[in-house]
């Protein structure tokens, strides 16, 4: 469980992202706040639909000022979003928005949970979502959710009201939550959950409103708000010398795969909670007035409210270890109590909280970053007690083996024990991949089979060092994961997480591979071995029809972490063909076939993640006009890889480079997906791509969003106006407006057979207004909606054509979707 106090306020506050591993040394300002919240027992849980939707003001506001245990509950993990800061989608982009919005909660003070649903991108009603997800299994887990957590309060953050009004994900969110409001206290609901918690009924419900849901600021001022409730989340912290609403500016700027940087604000900022469910607080002061928070709610619980009260009041912050003989008196007293979900809580709150007021350094640091089942591992450890509280560290047991190092010394003051464990590693530990990526799902759920999982934020590590410490009575434990650490010359003390990944990965260099001749290709893979001296076996699956040689490897001689290359040589059939191959790697009948990515930011811990290592290959029937190709990035696509792949030559400009010289020699000039968003140096050289068109050049814009913008003019030659306008359907019907358009025959005759197998949406952010002498292609549409005609325009400008796409290449071309490379080929060969 992640909510201790790291809130609090790592914010006093050099947050350094990078050392989020790094164990938390709390001063005394924030020792003193951890102490006003473990005298708190009010829970309340926030739910939307994605990474970013979570309103971090109020987080930060209700964990900070209120002292509530707060958690926000994001349904998906945001897998169907774009990313801004590097090439990864889907499954890779999943781990990095978990990850953001755990550096988030960091910084706001909440805790982070989901549910097992999977973002298959944009949806634009809850029937479509709820028709992708398994709408009883996302149902399951927002009730498993509220029942674990035990919220007292839940607030929504959109309108369960408004089907239709916006992203289908988020009225969803509001939708179940609703439902799962009336139903997690009902014990024939989903009673298999019965056997892990029990039921729950929180007291009240609200939703998280503003004058977005009412249309505009002028609606909202007229509105009846008798029945919202006014949060001001705008207060100023004088011991942070930070307000509210910038520690909230700080959290939300954690979603940079997003591009949600955000500027911190000062003043009043007003927040409307409306009443869904429950009973609203007469005064409409607090989210819990008439809702016991204290001690008192729980029993036995009087006396620990009193002891802490005490603490609170003669808390002394040049000396915090004075609290210490009241907080070991609160510790035993809490040991005793009955009520086991806030036993649970306030014990991991108070033990943490008294090896801070104690200056209690504990560490567990492994000799190397990754391991794998059944290596021997040393593990250095470190105990430090600064303070004169009396202390004897009597062992360490290291799990998951349950490994007991006897220690038996003192732990006097500022005198520093340092201690070697040799370990040796259970041979069937679970490597420590996402779990939710362990199992292959479906398009709108991941499977998890174990039901402890499920609501996770992230695979807890088995590997922890337990120290046993007593002070006078109490015999306390501490649990730390073992981690990684080095000495970066240039950012310090760089902290990493302790990976268990298996003996043996396997890589292919390509995510598709296209053929557009029978003639066979080199494929190369990768054996990553993560131990010395392993031998084994290496082939390749493939599909009907395809032949391989050889058909095996052999390999030995390993040397942990250093590759080693093997060629195949796969040869396509004759006809139109598609499939997968899979490198199998086989030692002493044990089979490995998933690749190893490492993912690395500095805003987030690093990242191992375990795939399967498949490829898609493709053979196709294609034909091209022009080789060379200029491409300039944007946020994020392998359009240029793509290409390569079927034969064209790709350079990357940078925009510094643009001119009109260097563009002359260039067939056609790719624009990366919202490279007018993200490129400031377009402004300057658009005049420079219109006057390569005019010569004789095809420039290929894909998707902007309509905000943003760049340029001051026009995006093109002519008049053209970006709009929202989308299909998400990634099976809509397509119709072909203009059959007999060089762009439709030339060189590749394009049918109806073209747009079969494209993933997740036809497209997005289509113009909705153009000049006539825009020629739009395609008409399409989702079920129930107008048809939209802007996701091919293309225009002749001078000698040549300029060309504005929504349609979703970049997302079907790591899918190996032929029928698009198919299309791109033609937009690149117009006119030639």
């Amino acid at each position: 469980m992640r909510f201790f106090i790291t809130v609090c306020i790592l914010l006093t506050l050099g947050i350094t992202n990078s050392n989020a591993q790094q164990p938390n040394k709390l001063n005394a300002v924030q020792i003193y706040k951890a102490i006003e919240k473990l005298n708190f027992l009010g829970s309340v849980l926030y739910v939307a639909a994605h990474p970013d939707d979570e309103n971090t003001r109020l987080i930060s506001y209700l964990a900070n000022e209120q002292n509530a245990r707060t958690a926000y509950l994001s349904l998906t993990r945001g897998d169907g979003g774009q990313n801004l800061i590097g090439p990864e989608i889907r499954e890779l982009l999943g781990v990095i928005r978990t990850q953001e919005l755990l550096t988030a909660r960091r910084i706001d003070g909440g805790e982070q949970l989901f549910t097992r649903a999977n973002d298959f991108g944009y949806s634009k009603h809850p029937d479509e979502t709820l028709s992708i997800w398994n709408k009883q299994d996302v149902l399951s887990d927002v009730v498993w959710a509220i029942r674990k957590f035990k919220p007292d309060v839940i607030i929504n953050r959109f309108d369960h009201r408004s089907p239709g009004s916006t992203h289908g994900h988020h009225t969803s969110s509001a939708m179940l939550s609703v439902e799962a409001f009336d139903i997690s206290s009902d014990s024939e609901k989903f009673s298999d959950q019965l056997n892990y918690t029990t039921t729950w009924q929180a007291k009240r419900q609200f939703f998280n409103t503003s004058w977005w849901f009412y249309g505009s600021q002028e609606k909202f001022n007229k509105a009846d708000k008798k029945n919202l409730l006014t949060v001001d989340t705008g207060i100023y912290y004088p011991a942070l010398g930070l307000s509210n609403t910038e520690i909230a500016s700080l959290s939300r700027s954690q979603h940079k795969s997003q591009g949600f940087g955000s500027t911190g604000t000062r003043g009043i900022n007003l927040e409307y909670l409306e009443l869904i469910n429950g009973e609203l607080p007469s005064k409409k002061e607090s989210i819990f007035e008439g809702i016991d928070t204290t001690w008192k709610r729980v029993k036995n619980g009087e006396p620990i409210y009193q002891l802490l009260t005490s603490v609170q009041n003669e808390y002394d912050f040049n000396a915090p270890e004075k609290s210490i003989p009241k907080l070991l008196q609160a510790y035993s007293l809490i040991q005793k109590l009955e009520d086991t979900h806030w036993k649970t809580i306030k014990i991991n709150e108070i033990t943490e909280i008294i090896a801070a007021a104690s200056g209690l350094y504990l560490e567990a640091v492994s000799e190397t970053p990754l391991t794998t089942p059944g290596d021997a591992l040393n593990i250095d450890i470190e105990a430090i007690n600064r303070s004169t509280q009396t202390m004897h560290l009597q062992k360490v047991n290291i799990a998951p083996n349950n490994q007991m190092e006897v220690i038996d010394k003192n732990l006097d003051a500022n005198v520093s024990i340092n201690h070697t464990i040799n370990l040796t590693l259970p041979t069937i530990i679970k490597n420590t991949n996402p779990y939710w990526l362990n199992n292959e799902g479906t398009l709108g759920m991941y499977r998890v089979d174990d039901r402890n999982l499920i609501g996770q934020p992230e695979t807890s590590k088995d590997l922890k060092a337990i120290f046993s410490i007593k002070m006078g009575d109490q015999l306390l434990t501490f649990t730390r994961d073992i981690v990684f650490k080095k000495n970066d010359p240039v950012k310090g003390e760089v902290y990493q997480p302790l990976e268990i990944v298996p003996q043996v990965a396997v890589a292919l260099s390509e995510k598709v591979i296209i053929y557009n001749e029978s003639k066979a290709k080199q494929i190369q893979v990768t054996l990553l071995p993560q131990r010395d001296n392993i031998s084994g076996t290496l082939s390749l699956t493939i599909p009907t029809g395809w032949k391989v040689t050889p058909t095996k490897h052999t390999f030995s001689n390993t040397k942990k972490s250093q590759e080693q290359q093997f060629t195949f040589l796969l040869t396509p059939p004759d006809n139109k063909s598609e499939g997968t191959i899979q490198p199998i790697a086989k030692v002493n009948d044990q089979i490995y076939s998933n690749a190893l990515t490492h993912i690395k930011y500095d805003h987030i811990p690093n990242q191992t993640v375990l795939l399967p290592a498949k490829t898609k290959v493709v053979r196709l029937d294609i034909q091209k006009k022009g080789q060379n190709i200029g491409y300039i990035e944007g946020a994020g696509d392998v359009i240029p890889q793509s290409l390569m792949q079927i034969g064209y030559t790709v350079t990357t400009i940078a925009p510094e480079e643009i001119s009109t010289s260097a563009l002359s020699k260039y067939d056609a000039i790719v624009m990366g997906i919202r490279a007018y968003n993200i490129v400031e140096a377009l402004k300057f050289k658009q005049d420079i791509l219109l006057e390569y068109v005019k010569n004789g050049g095809n420039l290929i814009v894909q998707y902007n969003t309509n905000r943003g913008l760049k340029v001051n003019q026009n995006i093109g030659p002519y008049p053209i106006q970006v709009s929202r306008d989308r299909v998400t359907d990634e099976h809509a019907t397509v119709t072909f407006i203009d059959p007999a358009h060089p762009v439709l025959n030339e060189p590749n005759k394009i049918t109806q057979d073209d747009f079969n197998g494209w993933v997740q949406e036809r497209g997005l952010y289509f113009p909705n207004k153009w000049s006539k002498e825009y020629t739009p292609i395609f008409a399409l549409n989702d079920a129930g909606e107008s048809s939209k005609k802007g996701s091919l325009l293309i225009a002749s400008y001078g000698k040549g054509n300029y060309i504005y796409t929504g349609l979703s290449f970049f997302r079907e071309f790591p899918a190996g979707v032929s029928g698009a490379y198919r299309l791109f080929a033609n937009l690149i060969s117009l006119g030639k």
